[in-house]
């Protein structure tokens, strides 16, 4: 089997991934018990479905008992520019850098099937590819792998391709030779603790989901708690700051999938044009983009919130406009936006 894993790293590559390595499915034991104190601490928020699957996602091996082995492979999507760049353009709104493109998950997926038949072809045995969507523990995996580790952001960081980093797994019946588990090289740095602009951290390794933006912005249903919109500055979808300060992103290579370049348009787009969205608009507007699954209520209600911290007076009425919407979300984020705009 040497030689086929030998092989498949070098098919991996040619595939348009930047790193693969292997690990048994059982390679995580601590992951069930990290879960499950997550999940009891409340931090999870709305996202129900981690708590539904959590027997899966806590055992790799139980989600599928006849793999033997798993391939995690690494994408990197580094951005170009300064990601934190646009947090000072207040009339404009931040989008994640990984939804300024085409979705990743289409992307990816398309590359693992076709390492997935590779390997079939060449050595048999079955596979399931799996890319962030199912209840398989990624980062945790990575580490086990030798991709990287969790970083005190709980990212996965790299020593060879820094943070910004798409995962992707294969799951195998072959028994496949495995790589040395990666250690944590993060040391005293504590950067992306201090730059998280909601305290979301509780502790080096430890966030509470509820007051992360990424999750506010993205899984949040209704209404943010209002001590909570004020901090969220100009982020309309995710936030990449405990991302952008990390030191191992000097070692960040460049995105070889031209699908990940910014779509025109995704890049610091006008508040004012993207608050007027109706539900047909906002669909055609991000097309073919993660944006588009989060739907148009809840993107307004991003922008809105966007707007109330602009401090720009001349977007009161576009706010003003909204204070009815059918949404109630929508109309609540908007009274705000109107209370944090009207002059005194």
């Amino acid at each position: 089997m040497d030689e086929v894993k030998t092989r498949l790293i070098a098919r991996a590559l040619e595939e348009g991934f930047d790193a693969a390595r292997i690990c048994r499915p059982f390679a995580v034991p601590e992951v069930a018990g990290r879960l499950s104190g997550f999940l009891e601490a409340g931090y999870h928020g709305q996202m129900g479905w981690l708590e539904d699957r959590a027997h899966w996602r806590g055992d790799p091996a139980a989600l599928w008992p006849e793999a033997r082995s798993v391939i995690m492979l690494a994408e990197s999507y580094t951005p170009q520019d300064d990601p934190l760049a646009g947090l000072s353009e207040p009339e404009r709104g931040v989008i994640s850098v990984y939804a300024r493109g085409k979705d990743y998950h289409d992307l990816v997926k398309k590359r693992l099937k076709r390492l997935a038949r590779w390997l079939i072809a060449e050595a048999g045995g079955e596979v399931k590819v799996f890319v962030d969507t199912a209840p398989v523990p990624e980062k945790p995996l990575a580490q086990a792998a030798g991709l990287g580790w969790q970083g005190k952001h709980t990212n996965v960081v790299s020593r060879e391709l820094g943070n910004w980093m798409f995962l992707g797994a294969v799951f195998s019946t072959l028994e496949l030779p495995v790589d040395a588990p990666e250690v944590d090289h993060c040391g005293s740095c504590h950067r992306c603790l201090t730059a998280c602009p909601t305290e979301a951290f509780v502790a080096p390794y430890r966030m509470d989901a509820r007051r992360c933006i990424s999750y506010l912005t993205i899984e949040h249903k209704g209404p943010v708690a209002e001590e909570l919109r004020g901090k969220m500055g100009n982020r309309i979808y995710g936030c990449d700051d405990c991302l952008a300060v990390c030191p191992w992103n000097k070692f960040a290579q460049a995105a070889r999938e031209i699908g990940y370049q910014p779509k025109p348009g995704n890049t610091l787009p006008e508040l004012a044009e993207l608050v007027g969205l109706d539900d047909a608009g906002f669909r055609e507007r991000f097309r073919g983009s993660p944006i588009k699954r989060i739907g148009r209520d809840r993107f307004v209600r991003n922008v809105l919130y966007a707007i109330g911290n602009s401090g720009a007076a001349h977007l009161l009425p576009a706010a003003q406009a909204l204070c009815e919407d059918a949404d109630e979300a929508v109309a609540d984020a908007a009274r705000w936006a109107v209370a944090r705009l009207r002059p005194a």
